[in-house]
């Protein structure tokens, strides 16, 4: 029982110990978690505070971030309300801009439509008037082309475009040379250049192309082809009456001047040509020589006039090394190179007497003896004679042979002065002034009426020659591609107007009776009172007015 007291009381003890000891362990336990929760609560609070201070700094900062929000959203409200204004403003402008671009672009579709039907009835125009037209660009690349001219030259519209004029157009090289130099001339400077062009098969067309700068743009260019194909075979016909070889004229005289010759080049007789200086005695030689059986042989001219005897005959017949002082090497003479030919023998009147006597044996045997020679060549030349001279008068004067007279003078002709033709003068004109455009490349076209005025008023002492001079100081003179009567040379400017009275008749004193009586002999018909004075109808005109004659139109007129 003791024991078990004892136990038991160990036990308490134990267990009082036990219990002690966690009593004391949980003291500790207990200060230590004070201390702990001390501890932490100082630690709490610390971070508390730096909470605190953090929060506070933040605080200040929010506010300060929110006072720079809201002054930055004052100002964004701002900005925004100006752009508003702006794009409001900007809106209600490009309303307008698209309001205005809509009636521009109206208007702009109405102005293409009107271009488009202005360009429909402008080439329905040019396709109804037959105009053929083409335009290059700065290049000179064909951009369009008239229907006339597509149906011309054969050619589609997607033939030409991208081709350069030059490609498109079958021009031959000299022709295109001369439009290219037109092109570069001022365009108030540029005449019409007269072109042949051949198409297959076997088709031929004469064109006078005229260049122009576009209006709107110069460096583009406009080509106006003129067809004047039936014009130049009416000129082919006409040049076949109004032209003998190189003689030109239509009126009777020079008319029955070119029969005369036709007969004598039929023929293989001496003749001899008179008329006055200038008149084309050496041209109406050379036509016969041309027209003759004798055409592909030589024409060998020579001027007799001012040569001595010695040096005539020399040059004539010929002569044998030695024959003279100066006489180095044999000599044949003209009859000589003309042989099986024509020799053609200007101002036969002027030949010295021993020649004649030479001449005319020369013409009796058809043989030559060459100076300092014995021995005669045979020549077959026909001989042609020119002079201005009376040669009968000379005959009777005993300056010239009459048996040589009568041998030249197997066939005759005389050309007419230019003064009794006076039709001929525009013809003549015409034909001057297409040499003078070829020899000189300047786009010589016509003569103003003015100027044909002076020269039908000219007395013309020096015949076609004088006429051809005149034309040709007046091409170099003008300027453009028609001839101006200022042009003309002086003399002819300043000459006294020609005798109105006939041939043969005194002249007048009054002059104004001389109009009304011729006037009145022609029945009122301008035209031949004109013919009647011997006037042209464009210096009766200008006189009738100047002499205050008013007489009605004719109607035959």
């Amino acid at each position: 029982m003791d024991e078990i007291r004892a136990g038991i009381a160990e036990l308490k003890h134990a267990e009082t110990g036990l219990l002690n000891e966690r009593e004391r362990s949980a003291e500790a336990g207990a200060r230590r978690a004070t201390a702990i929760i001390l501890i932490g609560n100082l630690l709490g609070l610390a971070l508390l505070a730096a909470a605190l201070v953090i929060i506070r700094r933040d605080e200040r900062r929010r506010q300060v971030a929110a006072s720079e929000l809201r002054r930055a959203h004052d100002s964004l409200e701002v900005r925004v309300s100006e752009r508003s204004a702006a794009l409001s403003q900007a809106n209600e402008q490009l309303r307008t801009e698209i309001q205005q671009r809509t009636r521009a672009e109206a208007r702009l579709e109405e102005t293409l439509r009107e271009l488009g039907q202005s360009r429909d009835d402008l080439l329905t125009i040019l396709d109804q008037l037959d105009v053929a037209a083409a335009i290059t660009d700065p290049q000179g690349c064909v951009t369009f082309l008239s229907r006339s001219l597509r149906e011309g030259f054969g050619r589609q519209p997607e033939a030409f475009v991208g081709k350069r004029w030059e490609e498109l157009f079958p021009f031959r090289t000299e022709d295109q040379a001369r439009l290219q130099a037109q092109m570069a001339r001022p365009g108030a400077e540029r005449g019409r250049v007269s072109t042949r062009v051949d198409l297959p098969p076997g088709r031929q067309f004469w064109m006078e192309i005229e260049i122009q700068d576009d209006p709107r743009e110069p460096e583009r260019k406009i080509f106006f082809f003129h067809d004047v194909t039936a014009l130049y075979d009416l000129r082919r016909q006409l040049g076949a009456k109004t032209q003998f070889h190189d003689l030109v004229g239509k009126s009777e005289p020079a008319q029955r001047v070119f029969q005369q010759l036709r007969q004598l080049a039929a023929v293989d007789s001496t003749v001899l040509i008179e008329g006055e200086t200038g008149t084309g005695k050496e041209l109406a030689a050379r036509a016969i020589h041309h027209h003759s059986h004798r055409r592909e042989r030589p024409f060998v001219a020579v001027n007799l006039a001012g040569l001595s005897t010695s040096i005539l005959g020399s040059q004539l017949f010929g002569h044998k090394r030695g024959a003279f002082t100066g006489a180095i090497a044999d000599h044949p003479g003209y009859f000589e190179a003309a042989n099986g030919g024509t020799l053609f023998l200007d101002e036969i009147g002027d030949m010295p007497a021993e020649v004649q006597s030479a001449l005319l044996r020369v013409l009796q045997e058809r043989e030559v003896v060459r100076l300092g020679e014995t021995t005669p060549r045979k020549v077959d030349v026909r001989v042609l004679a020119a002079t201005q001279h009376d040669l009968t008068r000379a005959v009777e004067q005993g300056r010239f042979r009459s048996d040589l007279l009568y041998r030249i003078r197997v066939g005759r002709v005389r050309l007419p002065p230019l003064r009794d033709r006076r039709e001929d003068i525009p013809l003549l004109v015409a034909h001057f002034l297409a040499q003078c455009r070829a020899a000189t490349g300047k786009p010589l076209e016509d003569i103003s009426h003015e100027a044909v005025t002076f020269l039908l008023d000219h007395p013309w002492p020096g015949n076609v020659r004088e006429l051809k001079s005149a034309i040709e100081f007046a091409s170099i003179r003008g300027v453009g591609s028609v001839l101006q009567a200022s042009d003309l040379p002086p003399e002819i400017l300043d000459a006294e107007p020609r005798p109105l009275a006939a041939p043969g008749e005194p002249a007048p004193k009054d002059e104004r009776q001389l109009f009304l009586d011729a006037l009145h002999r022609a029945g009122g018909n301008r035209t031949e009172a004109a013919r009647l004075l011997g006037i042209s109808r464009a210096t009766l005109y200008r006189r009738l007015a100047s002499l205050g004659i008013h007489p009605p139109e004719s109607d035959s007129e």
